[in-house]
């Protein structure tokens, strides 16, 4: 694992950030794709884990949230938004199903449903970070802020790869993944105004120039 913050661990990956996964105190963020079964589980091995929190429900995301919950015994937590697309009552990535790479991920990356235990709400708390619902990506969005050092656990609001090339740079999430890129573009400006001093996204590595992202985030069309 790589330590990115007091308390805040990314797992590994190879060759580098593309589906990221974070471990905050005891408590996991997010749960990959169902491919990143054995490099999660084998990160975790001996560490006691007291919570899965989802940012968001789409397959590169929820995949191996059943196996987590149930093979380490512990709750799962997703936005109250996001719970019926967890439990399999509306389809994990309602953006352009037909879309070739929306296609590809149902099948390689998707996970199956999860009953989820723990419905978060905008304000709660998660291993010391504030749950702030930033909807667009998907309903039930949210960013994880924490206060103290104003570190956010940000997931697909933005990110930081192209993922034609892989190189780093900020961006929105691609249209074809996003049912409301409006409502993203409000939910960026929204994470702009926490005035964060880190950023953790779901793709890419850490977000650590701060005025590039307040740039970015000025720069936004206001729909």
């Amino acid at each position: 694992m790589k330590n990115l913050a007091p308390g805040v661990w990314r797992l590994k990956q190879v060759p580098g950030p593309v589906v990221n996964v974070y471990l905050a105190e005891d408590v996991l963020i997010d749960a990959g794709a169902r491919l990143d079964r054995r490099r999660i589980f084998s990160e975790l091995l001996g560490r006691e884990i007291s919570l899965l929190a989802l940012t968001h429900v789409h397959p590169d995301h929820q995949g191996c949230a059943k196996a987590i919950r149930e093979e380490l015994g512990v709750p799962l937590a997703c936005h109250r938004d996001d719970v019926d697309a967890m439990e399999g009552r509306r389809p994990v990535q309602e953006a352009a199903p037909s879309h070739p790479f929306n296609v590809l991920s149902r099948k390689a990356f998707e996970g199956p449903p999860c009953e989820v235990d723990r419905p978060l709400v905008d304000g709660d708390e998660v291993a010391g970070f504030r749950v702030v619902h930033t909807p667009g990506n998907s309903r039930g969005h949210v960013v994880y802020f924490r206060e103290p050092d104003r570190v956010a656990i940000c997931g697909d609001v933005v990110r930081n790869m192209s993922y034609l090339t892989g190189l780093p740079g900020i961006k929105e999430p691609p249209d074809f993944f996003t049912p409301d890129p409006a409502e993203n573009r409000r939910s960026i400006r929204k994470l702009a105004a926490l005035e964060p001093s880190l950023l953790l996204p779901g793709h890419g590595p850490p977000i650590t120039d701060m005025a590039a992202f307040q740039r970015f985030a000025a720069s936004l069309p206001v729909d």
